[in-house]
């Protein structure tokens, strides 16, 4: 296990307005497959409505441009990832947002600061509850696996990919996890790593954090009209802790899981509207 002192540093990007000084900082957690450039439409768009804020883009552990940690590979550990870079950059994050896994790394992440710095938290489209593996994102390890190792190009993988029942979209955004090597075209990430980091996400249970936020902060669910990850069940223990806590509220914002291209208006509006 890497030692936390020598543990490298999340990649990072920051998104500022023209000649702004932000004030404020809002870290971005992106999801399974993904990378903080996933959200840098929304992210530059909010900086230029609210000058006052900056984003913070990250790559969490073993995907984009964070390689090179070490395990376990849970949310706890990309939770303490992402309190080693905001340490490092020696500056305070007044809220964090985060999309599916990354919407639970942001609750974890919310468990560290009680001390009332954090003052919101973003869950997009994701859930504090425990369930069975299972979703697109799960079964994708498996049709990965079940691919060549690598590939004569992008094309090659995507077309891989729309045969095993993935719309071609969905295929030419994994195909982003490519990288060219000797010729050929191989995945970067280690789907061994990422299967660890979903069964964590799977059976982590974060509800104690939505009854009791941390003191001074809001937590904000946003649903996606046309997911099921945050079900019946847990929209309405999100809307009673509401009820009691007065710092949870539940938000709905019209289309599928992936709500930054499906709806990144409504998605922009909640951040410029609602960020303090």
């Amino acid at each position: 296990m890497t030692d936390a002192t020598t543990a490298p540093i999340l990649h990072h990007a920051r998104v500022v307005g023209a000649g702004a000084t932000p004030e404020r900082w809002l870290l971005v957690l992106h999801g399974i497959y993904g990378s903080g450039r996933n959200w840098g439409t929304i992210a530059r768009r909010l900086v230029e409505a609210r000058p006052e804020w900056g984003v913070l883009l990250v790559d969490l552990r073993n995907h984009g441009g964070s390689h090179g940690f070490s395990g376990p590979h849970t949310l706890a550990a990309a939770a303490g990832d992402v309190d080693r870079m905001v340490e490092s950059l020696n500056f305070h994050a007044a809220a964090v947002m985060g999309h599916s896994f990354g919407g639970k790394v942001a609750l974890m992440y919310a468990q560290h600061h009680a001390d009332g710095g954090l003052r919101q938290v973003w869950v997009m489209d994701s859930t504090p509850a425990v369930r069975e593996p299972e979703g697109s994102a799960w079964k994708m390890i498996n049709v990965i696996r079940a691919l060549p190792p690598e590939f004569a190009s992008r094309a090659e993988a995507v077309a891989g990919l729309v045969a095993a029942g993935y719309p071609e979209g969905l295929g030419q955004w994994m195909a982003i996890n490519l990288e060219p090597v000797d010729g050929k075209y191989r995945w970067r990430v280690d789907f061994d790593v990422l299967e660890e980091m979903l069964r964590d996400f799977f059976r982590t249970d974060l509800w104690e954090t939505v009854v009791r936020p941390p003191a001074g902060t809001e937590i904000h669910f946003v649903k996606a009209t046309q997911s099921s990850t945050l079900d019946d069940e847990s929209m309405h223990r999100v809307q009673a802790a509401g009820t009691a806590n007065g710092r949870v509220h539940l938000h709905l914002v019209e289309g599928g899981h992936w709500i930054n291209t499906d709806n990144p208006e409504a998605v922009l509006a909640l951040l410029r509207d609602n960020l303090p």
